[in-house]
């Protein structure tokens, strides 16, 4: 693989795993670096404060909307916004985040110059002279059979939090999930309609312990920071249009994690078994 020096933000450049975050080393088939665009800063300090916001590509105006929210929110509060530059719930946490001026980082299963999809051709330019593109294969690769599962490793490596928006059962949304336990990270999900497809990963998540986000405040909260609540609210024009479609989504603390009776193991501790062994079947 030909690794040029640093040039230009339009420029690929290789950045080799000794210069990059400690935990992409715990991946399974470590890289052996990440071709970057834009700024190379906002991988630094990964994943401590970086969030991972994921969902189907067939997301919902109600995923959409909540998407944003989330990714507005962390980006305010000073947090690294990470996604996989799908249509959908990614493409809007990344728009997201830009639009509130803050950091985020897209993480491509395809040559890091290579918009994915097509469509993603000016959110991707926009991306990488304004915030972070990453690959770890080569520049120009096209998309290839597997190419997205082994971005999904990477997008938990690089996030304290995976936050999954909306997603059915099979999807790269809950493989993203999967990696995530396996990397100690901490994975929650936001709840959805019983009877929409793109619920039933998120449901499923939930019921089986992952942390519940109702509202950008609970993420915050997971997220171990402390802001104006106004920073984190949207506006009061905004709720007046969507309060018939916010049940369920109110401000409040995340799940009680006080020990359960379960083997004397605590609720975090149980959670997170039983939620590995449930995705196990998904994969």
């Amino acid at each position: 693989m030909s690794r040029p020096a640093a040039g230009p933000a339009a420029t690929p450049r290789w950045v080799a795993i000794e210069a990059l975050p400690a935990v992409l080393r715990n991946v399974s088939h470590p890289p052996a670096g990440l071709w970057l665009l834009g700024a190379e800063a906002a991988l630094r300090g990964a994943p401590d404060r970086h969030i991972a916001i994921v969902g189907t590509r067939e997301a919902t105006p109600y995923g959409i909307r909540v998407a944003s929210d989330l990714a507005a929110a962390c980006a305010r509060a000073g947090l690294v916004v990470v996604s996989g530059l799908a249509r959908g719930i990614d493409a809007a946490a990344h728009r997201a985040a830009l639009d509130a001026g803050g950091e985020t980082i897209a993480v491509q299963g395809t040559g890091v110059d290579v918009p994915y999809p097509v469509s993603h051709r000016a959110l991707h330019a926009v991306l990488a002279q304004r915030a972070t593109v990453v690959s770890e294969v080569e520049p120009g690769t096209a998309a290839f059979r597997g190419c997205f599962p082994r971005r999904n490793r990477l997008i938990a490596a690089l996030s304290k939090i995976v936050v999954v928006v909306e997603a059915d059962h099979k999807s790269g949304a809950i493989n993203t999930a999967t990696h995530a336990l396996e990397l100690n990270g901490t994975v929650a999900a936001v709840p959805g309609r019983t009877d929409a497809a793109q619920s039933n990963g998120t449901n499923q998540l939930l019921f089986d312990g992952a942390q519940m986000i109702r509202s950008p405040a609970d993420l915050l909260t997971l997220a171990g920071v402390t802001i104006e609540s106004h920073w984190v609210s949207r506006s009061a024009d905004s709720q007046e249009g969507t309060a018939g479609e916010s049940d369920g989504a109110g401000h409040g603390s995340v799940a009680d994690t006080s020990p359960d009776e379960r083997n004397g193991e605590g609720f975090a501790d149980f959670a997170r078994r039983m939620l590995a062994a449930d995705l196990a079947r998904f994969r």
